[in-house]
Formats: C-alpha cells, sequence, structure tokens
C-alpha cells in the first residue's frame, strides 16, 4: 500500500473528504489535504491541478480527487501527462483502475456515492497493486 496520499476537493465534495480522513490516517497514510477547507464554492479545476502536480512529484504517492460526480475532477486530472485518473463507484472498478490501468489518481462523487461505499472504493484502490505485463504494454499505447 503506498504511504502518501494526495487529496483535494472542491464545495462539493468537502463533506466526503471529511468523512473519510480519519479512516485514511488510521491506515498510517501520511495525507497532505491540498484544500479547498470550506464549503465556500470554488472552482475544481484549480484543485485538481495543485493534487495532479503533486502526485507527479512525489513517485510513490497516489491521489484522492473528490467532487460532486468525480467527472470534472477526472476530466480535469486526465489532462496532465503520468495522470490517469479514473472515477470508481465500486470497489472492483477500484481495484482494475490500479491493477490494469495503473491509476495513480481516483476521483470520487459525494453526490454520487455515500461515505461507506466510498471509503471502500479508497481501500480498494489503495490496496489493489498494478499487474504490469500486458496492461504495461496498453498503457504506453495511450501515450503515443
Amino acid at each position: 500500500m503506498t504511504k502518501t496520499l494526495i487529496i483535494g476537493c472542491d464545495h462539493g465534495g468537502l463533506a466526503l473528504k471529511i468523512a473519510l480522513k480519519p479512516r485514511l490516517e488510521e491506515l498510517g497514510l501520511e495525507v497532505r489535504d491540498l484544500g479547498t477547507h470550506t464549503a465556500e464554492s470554488c472552482d475544481y479545476p484549480n484543485i485538481a491541478k495543485e493534487v495532479c502536480k503533486a502526485v507527479l512529484e512525489e513517485e510513490s504517492a497516489l491521489g484522492l480527487l473528490i467532487c460532486g460526480t468525480g467527472l470534472g475532477m477526472s476530466m480535469t486530472a486526465n489532462r496532465f501527462e503520468g495522470i490517469r485518473a479514473a472515477v470508481c463507484t465500486n470497489e472492483y472498478m477500484a481495484r482494475m483502475a490500479r491493477a490494469h490501468n495503473n491509476a495513480n489518481v481516483l476521483c470520487l462523487g459525494e453526490r454520487t456515492t455515500g461515505p461507506g461505499l466510498a471509503q471502500s472504493v479508497l481501500e480498494a484502490f489503495l490496496e489493489a497493486q498494478f499487474e504490469g505485463g500486458r496492461h504495461l504494454r496498453r498503457i504506453n499505447l495511450m501515450d503515443q
């Protein structure tokens, strides 16, 4: 399991981020929270950019982005070379995002995924390992 998780959310994901943080600390992760820290309206692309830059700077770090649906965060995150962000709504998707796609950023939606399921999805994402092999070949094809 990764040791560093860099997290961020917009106002639409704040409550879910707050709900998940205690469990992340229980898991012994270094959690770096890049905001937002209030319910005041903010622009999700700015938060996604900061989290993605931080993930790219630290090779073993993973990212977590939360907004209302996870979609806006994932669209922004996937514009960064080297970021493979996945919106996951169940544990299987989270495991496969890591195992087959080597996703390094998980995107969740507060308005689409309750806190209990979100915690299970996040734990599946963190526990899964990239399988390499034919999957690495396919990931390399994405950047051509």
